[in-house]
């Protein structure tokens, strides 16, 4: 198959945020409304000017059309296919492949969550697994506890090596103003913090907070008239090997070694020339599992290449 992708055909002009941390009073559509009104005004635009719309909310799977009707849009392509925490990296590929193909000009793309002030966790519309359901699996931490047993059984994987991955999220945290958790923590507290799922504490879970943000995005021939700083995407690709825990093919591995290779390619790039990575952290066993799919270190040797690359702020935290 030729994986062919338009390269540099398509940039982000405006990114937003709203409503981060503890927001009480707005639903989750309306903080995605929210966002979304920010990054438009950014560039001069409005909502009728938008004609792709691509989201996925939490607590509503026919959010895109929600999301058009509330800012009174009728937009050509409405897209809200939810995939967990990658939904909004395949939204900016389809974003890109449709300014590309001309089926719209103006594309935004928007989350939006009050899972903290709302529900005070984490809100989960999932179906039930028949092979899961019996042993009562608490999902998704369950699931990524047991990727985490199976690489530490294969590799030696220890506790303070997942710990070293939260503090350095913590410490980047602390450089953030709109991060939520930003108080100092020690390797003693992460080792002390209570148990969720065996060998996954608290620290090692992502934090449920409210926030919003939203991205517009435009074919390059446009970007330089709406902003001076265009973000252009040059590759983009998605993979799906399984859904459940329970059928994961090999649980040290992931579908990004697949998707990962196809977005390097496709943008002409391999992981050696890259200088910032930023991967999804739902939990600490993500950041290296990715590591090793996406090609930035061997199988098994993440934890050892995190620690040496001191991948904490070289900035001191105050």
């Amino acid at each position: 198959m030729n994986d062919r992708f338009p390269r540099g055909e398509a940039a982000i002009v405006a990114a937003a945020t709203h409503g981060m941390g503890v927001a009480p009073g707005q639903s989750s559509m309306e903080r995605a409304v929210g966002a979304s009104l920010k990054a438009l005004d950014q560039v001069g635009l409005t909502p009728a000017d938008v004609d792709g719309l691509f989201v996925a909310l939490p607590d509503d799977f026919m959010s895109g059309l929600g999301l058009a009707e509330y800012l009174g849009i009728s937009p050509r392509l409405t897209e809200n296919n939810r995939t967990g925490g990658s939904a909004f990296m395949t939204h900016a590929m389809w974003a890109a492949l449709a300014l590309a193909t001309g089926q719209c000009n103006v594309a935004l793309i928007a989350y939006g969550s009050n899972q903290r002030s709302a529900a005070g966790g984490l809100v989960m519309s999932m179906r039930q697994n028949a092979f899961e359901a019996p042993y009562k699996l608490p999902r998704p931490v369950g699931a990524y506890a047991m990727a985490a047993a199976r690489y530490k059984h294969a590799y030696g994987l220890k506790r303070e090596q997942l710990g070293e991955v939260a503090l350095a999220a913590r410490q980047w945290a602390q450089l953030n103003p709109d991060a939520f958790a930003r108080d100092p923590m020690t390797m003693d507290d992460y080792l002390g913090a209570r148990m969720v799922a065996d060998p996954l504490g608290v620290r090692d879970c992502c934090l449920v907070t409210d926030g919003a943000a939203a991205v517009v995005m435009v074919r390059a021939d446009r970007a330089s008239d709406l902003t001076r700083t265009p973000v252009y995407l040059l590759g983009a690709a998605a993979a799906t090997e399984h859904r459940d825990i329970t059928a994961m093919p090999d649980l040290t591995h992931t579908a990004a070694r697949l998707s990962g290779r196809r977005a390097f390619e496709q943008a002409g790039v391999r992981a050696q020339d890259i200088d910032v990575v930023q991967l999804y952290d739902a939990f600490t066993i993500n950041t290296l599992l990715f590591l090793e799919d996406l090609g930035f270190c061997a199988r098994g040797k993440a934890p050892a290449s995190w620690k040496a690359a001191a991948l904490r702020p070289a900035v001191r935290c105050r």
